[in-house]
């Protein structure tokens, strides 16, 4: 293999990877020229177009992709080897990124980051906010956190938060002038707050009692994708809403909030951080992992 091969390979990944020389060369520490030439080099000495170019963006080829495809597993192992060679000094090193959705961020992650910034301190953690599933690996992730019901089983997970539970809330002065529901089916008379996903997709409730499940799609004048701003307008008297209990924990403590259909909603397991099995594990990873699992 030729040596020279293998940093323009890497830079070709970074390119991809960041979309553009510019940001390629912010992450490399190098001049945007020395990305271009190393990209252009590559393709010369292998009379491939690997990348398409424009005035906006940057973005592989057919050829580049194949490649990038076939590629991506040794520059993991490679940067694996790094790291296991500084784990040598008993501190876990390296960047980390992670696909995690905007709850898990809030209710699991956010309250323990500094905490875990102090007690790795090379560690660089990128935590990349994306509601919707994502393939770790191919999205160039060491991990992703997600619900236990939306793992693939080819994926080691480990659970990283406590049992989660719904809340459907409404207003004091939304109830006085509206009924309390029962009963799920009783949500279809009720002006409802609804979560659009990233995706597009409208949440549909989802309740279960007594060896009963049920899936509601409510209705209401308002379409949120926030779950603070939704507990808001809830507080606001904006309709009924449905969150995890943490979000409404103190405006049903002080009585800005009324709670419906408690025996509705059973709690279920929370959060895991779930990453690829058939990879060594990066000792960075290893450390994350440690730190926020939950305790048998």
């Amino acid at each position: 293999m030729n040596r020279a091969h293998l940093s323009q390979l890497a830079v070709l990944a970074t390119v991809a990877q960041c979309g553009s020389f510019r940001g390629a060369a912010r992450e490399l520490a190098i001049a945007p020229s020395a990305v271009s030439h190393a990209v252009s080099s590559l393709e010369a000495r292998l009379g491939v177009r690997l990348l398409a170019r424009s005035t906006r963006s940057v973005a592989p080829t057919e050829e580049g992709a194949q490649l990038l495809e076939r590629l991506r597993p040794a520059l993991l192992e490679i940067d694996l080897a790094l790291e296991t060679a500084v784990e040598a000094r008993d501190r876990p090193a390296g960047n980390l990124r992670l696909s995690v959705p905007r709850t898990a961020a809030h209710l699991v992650l956010t309250p323990r980051l500094g905490a875990f910034a102090a007690a790795y301190p090379d560690i660089v953690l990128e935590i990349v906010i994306e509601d919707r599933f994502t393939d770790v690996v191919e999205g160039g992730f060491d991990a992703g956190v997600r619900l236990g019901e939306s793992l693939q089983r080819d994926m080691i997970a480990v659970r990283i938060g406590p049992d989660l539970r719904g809340a459907v809330v409404g207003a004091p002065s939304y109830f006085a002038v509206n009924p309390r529901p029962r009963h799920p089916r009783d949500l279809a008379d009720h002006r409802c707050i609804r979560f659009r996903f990233s995706s597009g997709i409208l949440y549909r409730w989802e309740f279960a009692s007594g060896g009963e499940e049920m899936e509601i799609a409510p209705q209401g004048p308002l379409i949120l994708d926030e779950d603070h701003l939704i507990a808001q307008a809830a507080v606001d008297g904006a309709g009924l809403a449905f969150v995890f209990e943490p979000y409404v924990r103190a405006p049903l403590a002080d009585g800005r909030l009324i709670r419906v259909l408690e025996d509705w909603c059973p709690p279920f397991e929370g959060f895991f951080v779930y990453y690829p099995s058939r990879r060594q594990m990066r000792p960075a990873l290893r450390a994350l992992v440690d730190f926020f699992k939950v305790s048998a």
